[in-house]
């Protein structure tokens, strides 16, 4: 096969296993990025998460990351639920973290796409990553063509909104490469004017991640600041609101992974039954969820504070 064909297989197989979207770039140094990123760092927006810091050679150049590697490979994957938790004053999940933890999900099946793949193209050296490595997913998905940055930061595509998952193929394969798209997010400034915390900058295209909702009720280890009480909006877990608002997100779509649905359980928590939650039942619910990450205490925080600021 010549670079093309090799290109067009990669994303067939890729599709017809369910992925959302794929795209390719050329594995090299991240100049722009790598400015971009050492600038937020200084600015303090990385908050607590200090591993952000960490191994920043490899952040920016994945040839350190896998040796000779020549191609990124950018997947997508939907995880948009038209599924709510039907009491609606309960405290609120993202809907990312409503099933099975995604990492395993989407690990699985990248391993059974390689393997397709090594069969079609013969035997070849490369890394999967599914968000658990010093990978700028977003920065190379945009490269790859696969949306554009949007002011909230995210990845939006014209035709699939926002709301999936991303991962890579670093790989040793020379391939046909992909360019970026451009950005159609005009004066649109729904995200920045919703976020209650005021983590977007009011130009867009700038996250302060130590006021983002999902930083507070995730990655934060100490208590919530007291400042946020009124702000959080509700959400134990996560934050969909700078997705929800964004008017390309008319265009997501229900996900077809059945490891991506949540339990009848979940859904139906009443705000008392989650105020009042054991750790028994929290193992219960989230047996396998991304949610598992705060652990039981982290949750137990989260609910307490959004409750003790409804009163």
């Amino acid at each position: 096969m010549n670079l093309d064909q090799k290109s067009e297989f990669i994303k067939k197989t890729a599709l017809e296993m369910g992925f959302l979207s794929v795209g390719i770039s050329k594995a090299e140094y991240m100049t722009e990025e790598a400015r971009r990123l050492e600038s937020w760092l200084s600015a303090g927006y990385n908050g607590d998460m200090a591993y952000m810091e960490n191994h920043f050679d490899k952040r920016v150049d994945p040839r350190k990351l896998v040796e000779g590697a020549k191609s990124v490979i950018s997947l997508s994957y939907n995880y948009f639920s038209d599924q709510r938790q039907n009491d609606t004053t309960s405290p609120k999940i993202s809907k990312y973290a409503y099933g099975r933890d995604y990492h395993k999900v989407i690990k699985k099946k990248m391993k059974e796409w390689v393997f397709r793949l090594q069969e079609g193209l013969g035997d070849f050296h490369g890394r999967c990553f599914v968000d658990s490595a010093p990978v700028m997913e977003r920065d190379w998905a945009k490269r790859s063509g696969l949306g554009w940055t949007g002011k909230h930061t995210l990845i939006l595509s014209k035709q699939k909104g926002s709301f999936f998952f991303l991962a890579e193929l670093i790989c040793d394969l020379e391939l046909a490469y992909d360019h970026p798209v451009s950005d159609h997010c005009g004066t649109c400034t729904a995200c920045i004017d919703a976020c209650p915390t005021d983590a977007i900058s009011p130009e867009g295209y700038v996250l302060d991640g130590s006021k983002c909702i999902s930083y507070l009720t995730i990655e934060l280890k100490d208590a919530i600041p007291k400042k946020y009480s009124d702000k959080i909006e509700n959400w134990m877990f996560g934050c969909d609101i700078c997705q929800d608002v964004c008017p390309w997100n008319r265009f997501a779509h229900q996900h077809i992974e059945p490891e991506f649905s949540p339990k009848e359980k979940l859904l139906n928590m009443t705000k008392e039954q989650w105020m009042d939650i054991s750790e028994d039942i929290f193992e219960d619910i989230f047996k396998g969820s991304a949610v598992k990450r705060t652990k039981y205490v982290g949750l137990k925080r989260n609910i307490k504070f959004v409750t003790d600021s409804d009163q």
